[in-house]
């Protein structure tokens, strides 16, 4: 068995940590906690990290692409792997949900997602796991591509630390057992 978690993001030190980019907080924190590298990989268009994790191999992926070609690097990656797209799970934010909340999906549209739409029209499926972290709607007359681009405030952050862990912990009972239905179940809420 083989998983890939994908955490969605734009490179570059621009947009560290912005709103966007708490896909790759994640992996990167995932990655941290395990004392794993990231190694650019330019032919995948990607950030690379993995490990195993009870004996099953696992990859962390930060597309290297912008937001919106995102699914070039896990369309790529999947086939040079041979892997299925039921061992995908894709992190990203999403605006429709309130700061720090979290949802598991085990599939669903792309809901207005750039990155996501990238991975559907890649991978020509909408059935792939995902975990969709709360980043909150624009306040003050802000744009919405100023809000997403933009960095947490500070007591937003703290939540979002928060969040990170809670995602951690989702992330570790998945890969403990194996079952995203039941991690749902857990975690959603």
């Amino acid at each position: 068995m083989v998983k890939m978690f994908v955490g969605l993001g734009n490179p570059g030190e621009k947009y560290f940590e912005t709103r966007h980019n708490i896909g790759f907080m994640m992996v990167e924190k995932l990655c941290k906690e395990k004392q794993l590298t990231f190694t650019v990989d330019k032919i995948f268009q990607a950030e690379l990290a993995s490990t195993f994790f009870n004996g099953e191999k696992v990859y962390f992926v930060k597309p290297t692409t912008f937001m919106n070609e995102s699914g070039k690097a896990v369309h790529a990656l999947l086939s040079y792997y041979g892997l299925d797209i039921e061992d995908l799970v894709v992190i990203y934010d999403d605006l429709d949900m309130e700061v720090g909340k979290i949802r598991l999906r085990a599939k669903g549209s792309a809901g207005g997602h750039n990155g996501i739409k990238s991975i559907i029209k890649h991978i020509g499926t909408q059935k792939f796991k995902r975990i969709k972290i709360g980043i909150g709607r624009p306040k003050n007359n802000m744009t919405i591509i100023h809000h997403v681009l933009g960095k947490f405030a500070k007591e937003d952050y703290a939540i979002i630390l928060n969040t990170l862990d809670k995602v951690d912990d989702a992330i570790k009972y998945y890969l403990q057992s194996n079952d995203f239905e039941q991690t749902m179940q857990r975690y959603n809420g």
